[in-house]
């Protein structure tokens, strides 16, 4: 069978507000994406997701929008866009665009319509709330002046669609079908497992992400991927989506990657383990076990950035194990999902003074939540004081860049072999070469204490997560490590892989 483009595929995620600012205004676009497409290129990724750049209030980052078929003019515009798809496949890689069914922007001309009492089933409004609360903290629900209220499971200004509704069906398959026709490869899709909620939206006692509840995850879900499969599938190219599935279980993220649905979900367990072999190894069990084509992510736009999420009291140990964390995803089978700046061994910035705070998490939590704006901070690109490239000179970026930035630019790290960003390209480099030869299977080996070791047919690849020296198995000779190996043990907080 012909193997498809996005099954080893490796995928970079650019949160455009923080990648590269050509226009400058302080905020990235598309055009210092455009830009920027040599530098992805020598990475090594496959593809680029581009995080929502369509007309919004920008509420929440742009995932709150107003007009799913334009470019916001902070980002560009339209010619913009299908110039950065076309640059993007003459360097070899694929383009994905996020897509946010689950709730639009209040500023959309539909929920416009609805506050003036017109076409109100697009949305959820009833005339009592329930207990259910926003993701961002608070209330979900808003009443508006006639006296309804109506659900926002984000922000107030993101109000949820009614999938009940065959009107928002249809919306959305057009929406598709205008990014197809301009040469997407492919969609992120956003909250994919709330667009329904149950019927007569009963109270709940807990409203985590779970496979069972009212909120998430309704089995009529299934029924919109199925119909987007159909769509993706009658366009030439292999085109895929890919969704933001948040759940307890692994067989409920395998429901949503069956063969007429979504070709991948993103395994957010992966991201939530501890740095522990034995959490490594249920997560991988449990994934390779349920879910037919596996992806692979350390950190995204959402989340507090793995080199600071694994970092202990011990200076270096966030980033040697972030290195040591990535070699071990590049081996498995799968595809590898990335984060704009962890090629930089970027670490989350954790002193955001509140005046220049943004995400909504921050304000609906009256500061008790610092939000997800740390990890967000515009990428490093040169110079050995901010804007560090991202913005012409003298130009503030939207949120403020640490000093401590300096060592970490792109410009810095090139050419030092010993930097994370040539571990990473190198890395990427190898992979490549690799999966064309090795099964789509793994094996596990005897492993010591502390450590994981397996092997695809001729790679073996070996992390130490204890605190002591491990002995290596038996092995031809080093294809790469995640920091220094000398003799036949591996240290602690390193993996390698191993020509078998």
């Amino acid at each position: 069978m012909d193997i498809p483009w996005w099954r080893d595929a490796v995928v970079y995620e650019i949160y455009v507000r923080s990648f590269a600012d050509a226009s400058g205004d302080g905020v990235g676009d598309l055009v210092g994406v455009r830009e920027r497409l040599p530098y992805l290129a020598q990475l090594g990724v496959d593809a680029i997701w581009l995080t929502p750049f369509y007309p919004s209030p920008m509420a929440d980052g742009g995932y709150d929008v107003a007009d799913y078929r334009g470019v916001d003019p902070l980002f560009g515009t339209l010619a913009d866009f299908e110039a950065l798809v076309a640059d993007a496949h003459t360097h070899g890689m694929k383009v994905l665009v996020d897509i946010v069914p689950n709730h639009s922007s209040s500023g959309h001309p539909w929920f416009q319509e609805a506050l003036a009492g017109r076409g109100r089933d697009r949305y959820v409004f009833r005339d009592e709330p329930n207990n259910w609360q926003s993701t961002f903290s608070g209330p979900a629900w808003t009443q508006v002046d006639d006296g309804q209220w109506y659900l926002h499971l984000f922000a107030p200004e993101q109000p949820d669609f009614n999938w009940r509704n065959p009107e928002v069906h249809e919306e959305f398959l057009d929406v598709l079908r205008f990014w197809l026709d301009r040469g997407v490869d492919g969609f992120r899709i956003d909250v994919a497992m709330g667009l329904y909620k149950a019927e007569g939206l009963p109270d709940v006692g807990d409203q985590s992400f779970m496979s069972v509840s009212p909120i998430w995850g309704q089995p009529e879900v299934h029924e919109v991927y199925r119909q987007w499969r159909k769509l993706l599938e009658s366009y030439p190219g292999e085109r895929m989506a890919v969704g933001e599935v948040w759940t307890d279980s692994a067989a409920d993220l395998a429901l949503y990657v069956r063969p007429d649905e979504l070709h991948q979900s993103f395994n957010f367990a992966w991201l939530q383990a501890p740095w522990s072999p034995t959490a490594f190894k249920k997560v991988i069990d449990d994934t390779l076990g349920t879910v037919p084509f596996a992806t692979w992510v350390l950190s995204n736009h959402d989340v507090v950035r793995h080199r600071t999420r694994y970092d202990t009291a011990d200076p270096g140990t966030g980033l040697a194990r972030a290195k040591a964390a990535l070699l071990v995803m590049l081996a498995l089978p799968g595809s590898a999902y990335l984060y704009q700046g962890e090629e930089l061994g970027l670490p989350e910035v954790k002193d955001i003074p509140p005046e220049a705070r943004q995400d909504p998490i921050f304000f609906q939590s009256k500061g008790t939540l610092p939000g997800r704006d740390g990890c967000r901070v515009p990428l490093p690109w040169s110079g050995d004081a901010a804007p560090f490239g991202f913005s012409p000179q003298g130009v503030d970026p939207w949120l403020p860049q640490p000093g401590t930035f300096a060592a970490l630019t792109a410009e810095a790290q090139s050419g030092d072999s010993d930097s994370t960003l040539e571990f990473y390209r190198r890395a990427l480099a190898c992979r490549r070469d690799l999966v064309r030869s090795i099964p789509y299977h793994l094996e596990w080996m005897d492993s010591p204490e502390g450590a994981l070791f397996f092997t695809r047919g001729s790679l073996t690849c070996v992390i130490n997560c204890g605190p002591e020296p491990v002995p290596l198995p038996p092995y031809d000779h080093l294809i790469m490590s995640s920091g220094p190996i000398t003799g036949d043990s591996l240290p602690p907080d390193t993996a390698a892989w191993l020509q078998a």
